[in-house]
């Protein structure tokens, strides 16, 4: 079985980051992918990804809601509404608690809503949950 990648949907720098070293330091090995819209992330997912006779999606989504051009909220709507890609793990990595952004996020499909820790060693932890729940615990759906 091949490697699947991740989408990291964020346009923060220093999230990035942040996220590359804990993947780093988890071991996990699987390639990240980088986008820093929601335009760039729907591009990638609908055009790079699904080509005739060929899915190449990621394993998992890591999608901020608080994103350009096409928010995260948008991009979510926008798999869960493609045959091809309703059942992609999409899991929400946001700085954003509002009760709001979570009810929304879980209405529209999400499978997971975790809050960014601001301590580095913290947003470690849960890059490191992470990973080992969705990429290594969790039996993914077959590759569409």
């Amino acid at each position: 079985m091949t490697q699947r990648n991740i989408l990291l949907v964020e346009d923060n720098p220093s999230d990035v980051e942040l996220t590359i070293r804990a993947l780093k330091q988890s071991h996990i090995s699987n390639k990240l992918i980088v986008k820093e819209d929601g335009v760039e992330a729907l591009h990638y997912l609908f055009e790079e990804c699904l080509t005739e006779g060929n899915s190449k999606l990621p394993a998992i989504v890591l999608l901020d809601l608080k994103l350009p051009k096409v928010d995260g909220l948008e991009v979510l709507q926008r798999i869960r509404a493609d045959e091809r890609t309703c059942i992609l793990p999409v899991v929400i990595l946001t700085s954003s608690s509002q009760e709001v952004d979570i009810i929304k996020s879980y209405h529209l499909g999400a499978n997971s809503y975790i809050r960014k820790p601001v301590d580095f060693s913290q947003f470690s932890e849960a890059i490191i949950s992470l990973g080992l729940y969705w990429l290594v615990i969790n039996e993914p759906p077959p590759i569409m």
